[in-house]
């Protein structure tokens, strides 16, 4: 079984690709009308809201480097080892160039790497389906209904634009550049180990497959991928002074594998409480995100998305946490848009119309409603 046997990845048209991307800034800018809308009757910053929870982690790892904890209420000790350092560094980086504070400076990441990832979401559908199919993937991605998250001081724009186009240059059998990026993507989130077996899976099946010996760039391939995700893993075993020590900090905020054990008994809860509708809203939430997965296996993606994706849906489902954070979790998740993007597309012009519109206003209502809540998403 090869990596893709049938694709052949062109040259986007460029006029549709840049019709599609100003189709994703048009309903970022909407969604984002809509958040400004609802924060100024609440009284409420939009930057403010944009720069809460761990974007402050982040900003204080860029001005200040690593080894803050803080104490809670409970008597837990958080330490902010727990977040991986491209997102800080870029920060830090950005602020030396430019003079922008970390927070502002980690608005704009998101801003440029969510058209960045965008790009990439288009560029691999067009390879896989067509340019129609590519056109309404992107504009899904924009219009998810947790994209706000896209805009904010966090590191999901970032890590999707690297997990896109890794998966993009891994499409295209160009090893090293999509080991490279992978890399990069396991140095942002812990959930980029995702984008390596993607690629390592997948250039061993594409050896396997084809009969050959593996090249010096095929292993430099498969030991460069995970090295962002080692490197800093090590890093904070040293300074934590203990083999398992990120492992360890995860546990203290409540993160690990679990089987998915604390999940079930939360929806649980909710059935049998006074949050009953939540928790079927949170069942048939989950049964829609694996039935997608399950179309995607049918629509015979390409090996290295269906990696990615059931890797990024089984740590979603997998591991304990806080559960208003898990759907941001599957935000990058963007080949789980490719089934409803080619159910779109099939449709008359009026009902493309009334989906772009209706799904916009979805993303913007539910968007502001759950960025301007009490927890964190």
């Amino acid at each position: 079984m090869a990596v893709n046997p049938e694709i052949s990845v062109k040259p986007a048209h460029r006029a549709t690709m840049w019709k599609a991307l100003l189709l994703f800034v048009s309903v970022r800018a909407i969604v984002l009308l809509v958040l400004w809308a609802l924060a100024s009757v609440r009284d409420r910053s939009v930057r403010l809201v944009f720069v809460r929870w761990d974007a402050q982690w982040y900003r204080r790892i860029a001005e200040h480097g690593y080894g803050f904890t803080a104490s809670t209420s409970d008597g837990r000790h958080l330490s902010d080892y727990a977040f991986f350092p491209a997102q800080p560094l870029i920060e830090r980086l950005i602020h030396f160039l430019t003079g922008l504070s970390a927070l502002d400076a980690g608005i704009v990441i998101s801003a440029v790497s969510s058209v960045i990832a965008a790009a990439g979401i288009y560029q691999i559908a067009r390879a896989i389906y067509d340019e129609k199919v590519a056109f309404y993937s992107t504009f899904l991605w924009a219009a998810i209904p947790i994209g706000i998250v896209e805009s904010m001081s966090y590191s999901e724009s970032l890590f999707t634009a690297l997990a896109a186009w890794s998966l993009y240059f891994t499409l295209r059998r160009n090893w090293v550049v999509a080991a490279a990026l992978a890399s990069f993507a396991s140095f942002t989130r812990p959930v980029g180990l995702a984008v390596c077996l993607a690629v390592i899976i997948s250039l061993l099946i594409e050896i396997r497959s084809q009969r050959i010996l593996a090249k010096p760039s095929h292993l430099f391939a498969i030991f460069l991928a995970p090295s962002g995700w080692i490197l800093y893993l090590g890093y904070v075993s040293i300074k934590v002074k203990s083999f398992s020590g990120y492992f360890a900090i995860e546990s203290r905020w409540g993160n690990g594998f679990d089987a998915g054990a604390h999940f079930l008994k939360w929806c649980v809860h909710l059935l049998f409480s006074k949050s009953v509708f939540s928790g079927i809203a949170v069942l048939i939430a989950v049964g829609l995100l694996i039935w997608l997965l399950v179309i995607c296996f049918q629509q015979n993606q390409p090996v290295p998305l269906l990696v990615f994706a059931t890797a990024l849906v089984a740590i979603a489902l997998t591991t304990s946490g806080y559960f208003g954070s898990k759907p941001r979790y599957l935000l990058p998740g963007f080949p789980l848009l490719f089934p409803i993007a080619r159910v779109i597309e099939r449709q008359s012009t009026v009902r493309k119309i009334l989906a772009v519109i209706s799904l916009t206003i979805v993303a913007g209502v539910y968007g502001a409603y759950w960025l301007l809540g009490n927890g964190p998403p």
